[in-house]
């Protein structure tokens, strides 16, 4: 699970920021909102919401970034674009088979080179205090290197700097460098980064292929997401043939570019919902909601069954606000005990602690003309801003108590094309 993300000069981000899924348990409210692990208190759901070019899709592509990082697919972090530092910064703790761990990077991003790298195991005695285990340590600059395997410092020095350390030597060679590999790829390959505007389809339809019980699965998910749907399937070779005979010469094709992007043409075309008992097409009589809703059930799905971290840009995009709630409902109901949600959003009405959220799972992004922020509702405290979990949060949202909030002047271009007209 994910415990806290920290960068620094990293893309929007000029100046250091630190997300977090660290529950505070001295906040009382929700507590099946929280998976607890040997003393480690993680929240299972996270919302980011803010203006749009506030820094909400660039929280996701730093996460995405990182992910392929630590998989060693070639991805690097890109630093901003208006500070001459090159040095990109970053870190991130994590829950893994069994232990916390801490990993942090340095990127040169002009030389591209990795100039620091720790990775450390977290361990908190029966008084919670907490102490930082080194496994390993390659400060390029100040000409610090730690390892425990015999021999790997030495390694260390001569190894090249275009990608992070497990990907530059043999890790059969030095055991231990070789479970650090293990942990971080074990965790990143946990992670899954969906755009809504971009959601693939093949995924679903994959499931949908399966076997029985993952088809029913998808199919109950996408009918107790709507009302009027009968049933939702895969089409075999032979019903879809007689469909297309009969279908007379109809134009096929997708609305939605990016759903049919992700899989072939053939292969959407199989997908069919029932309606009053009439089979149709999917792609061409479903709306786009219950298209992105069909993509976005294995996801869902894979997520809740295997313990995964499903991260989401504009969640709310083209679903109805009591589909979003849903979907964030499940992630932190009670018998979801290791899967988490992170995803950005515009619908204010998530802005809700009375019945959905622990404040420290609701995030806003904001921007003015010298930094990005990203902060948490739990910094807004009673005794300083008056904000309590029974406030009428979305009330003190529009009044700008949070910041977060975009102030268009759509007015003055109205003026100008009149005035040009």
């Amino acid at each position: 699970m994910l415990l806290s993300l920290k960068v620094y000069n990293c893309m929007i981000y000029n100046s250091e920021v630190e997300f977090s899924m660290r529950a505070n348990m001295h906040y009382k409210r929700f507590p099946d909102n929280v998976v607890t692990m040997n003393g480690v208190n993680a929240l299972k759901t996270a919302v980011l919401i803010g203006p749009n070019n506030s820094g909400k899709t660039n929280f996701v592509r730093i996460l995405s970034t990182m992910k392929g990082l630590m998989l060693g697919t070639g991805t690097a972090l890109k630093k901003n674009q208006f500070f001459d530092n090159p040095l990109v910064e970053a870190s991130i703790s994590f829950w893994e088979s069994g232990a916390e761990y801490l990993f942090e990077i340095k990127y040169d991003a002009v030389k591209h080179e990795y100039v620091f790298e720790h990775f450390a195991r977290i361990e908190r005695d029966q008084y919670k205090n907490v102490k930082v285990v080194d496994l390993l340590i390659r400060d390029v600059r100040g000409k610090r290197y730690y390892a425990e395997d015999a021999g790997l410092d030495v390694a260390m020095k001569v190894a090249s700097r275009n990608n992070i350390l497990i990907y530059l030597v043999d890790t059969e060679e030095f055991p231990c460098l070789r479970k650090i590999k293990d942990t971080i790829i074990a965790f990143a390959s946990r992670i899954d980064v969906v755009d809504m505007n971009n959601i693939p389809i093949k995924k679903t339809i994959d499931m949908l292929k399966a076997s029985d019980e993952t088809h029913q699965k998808v199919a109950n998910f996408v009918l107790n997401a709507d009302l009027y749907l009968e049933d939702f399937k895969y089409l075999s070779d032979d019903e879809l043939k007689n469909d297309l005979q009969a279908s007379d010469g109809e134009d096929i094709k997708p609305q939605e570019n990016a759903l049919s992007a992700a899989a072939p043409l053939v292969e959407m075309l199989h997908l069919a919902s029932v309606y009053k008992g009439v089979t149709v097409h999917s792609m061409l009589y479903d709306s786009t909601g219950t298209k992105k809703m069909s993509a976005l059930a294995s996801y869902v799905i894979d997520a809740i069954e295997n313990g995964r971290i499903l991260v989401i840009d504009e969640l709310d995009n083209s679903l109805h606000f009591r589909l979003t709630r849903a979907i964030i409902a499940m992630f932190n109901n009670e018998l979801n005990q290791n899967a988490q949600l992170i995803a950005t959003v515009h619908d204010v009405s998530l802005l809700d602690c009375q019945t959905l959220f622990r404040k420290e799972q609701i995030w806003f992004t904001h921007k003015d003309h010298e930094n990005a922020y990203l902060y948490s509702l739990s910094e807004f405290t009673t005794e300083k801003t008056g904000v309590r979990d029974s406030s009428d949060l979305i009330e003190k949202y529009k009044k700008g108590v949070f910041g977060a909030l975009p102030e268009p002047d759509l007015f003055q271009s109205l003026l100008e094309v009149r005035q040009n007209g």
